[in-house]
């Protein structure tokens, strides 16, 4: 159970992180100011370059030295699904007619406005399943926690593996948690689309 917990609690923190920096790497892309963009693309550069299991080992034995590993978790992963969700971010900007912000320009709107009050809500709309894809992977990926030794729900598999050398119940037991968590998620993002759905038609 406390594993479990665990799992979940880190997951959620790394999806907040980075929902938040996806999308400000997101827009940085799309601003026109040259020194953001390259920011941004060198960011995301080197975080989609690299394992993440090699991001999580920098992380835990070189910038944060043995820190909590719920903290070193959390950061490492939210700050690489970020890369991923920035990427997203701006796939459904750019996707999103240039005569929109045009048009909210024209009314008066600021930049900021136009992209807050008109652009994001329909980007967003138009990339809700490939960022709920993004974090189901990102549910997944947690399980090589273990290499850093928090004891997330593969780390427990682990010990029980060891203490009644028989692997098969204890990985499928921990298999079918990860299922039933991403399940649930999968039908609460079909259901949130539905919604958005049905809001348009209105």
């Amino acid at each position: 159970g406390e594993a479990l917990l665990k799992t979940l609690e880190l997951a959620a923190v790394a999806i907040l992180l980075a929902l938040i920096l996806g999308i400000i790497f997101g827009l940085f892309t799309v601003s026109g100011f040259k020194i953001l963009e390259i920011l941004s693309a060198i960011y995301i550069d080197i975080i989609r370059g690299t394992p993440t299991l090699t991001q999580l080992m920098i992380m835990y034995f070189v910038i944060l030295k043995g820190q909590n590993g719920l903290l070193v978790g959390s950061l490492t992963f939210g700050l690489n699904s970020a890369a991923y969700v920035a990427e997203i971010i701006r796939a459904g900007i750019q996707a999103v007619d240039q005569g929109q912000m045009e048009g909210g320009r024209s009314l008066g709107l600021s930049y900021v406005q136009t992209m807050k009050d008109i652009i994001l809500p329909q980007a967003i709309k138009n990339i809700l399943p490939a960022l709920g894809n993004e974090f189901i992977v990102l549910i997944k990926e947690t399980s090589i926690l273990g290499y850093v030794a928090i004891v997330d729900l593969t780390k427990v598999s682990d010990f029980v593996i060891s203490r009644i050398f028989e692997a098969l119940a204890p990985l499928l037991g921990t298999a079918l948690i990860y299922y039933v968590i991403v399940k649930i998620l999968t039908l609460g993002l079909n259901a949130l689309e539905r919604r958005l759905r049905q809001s348009d038609r209105r």
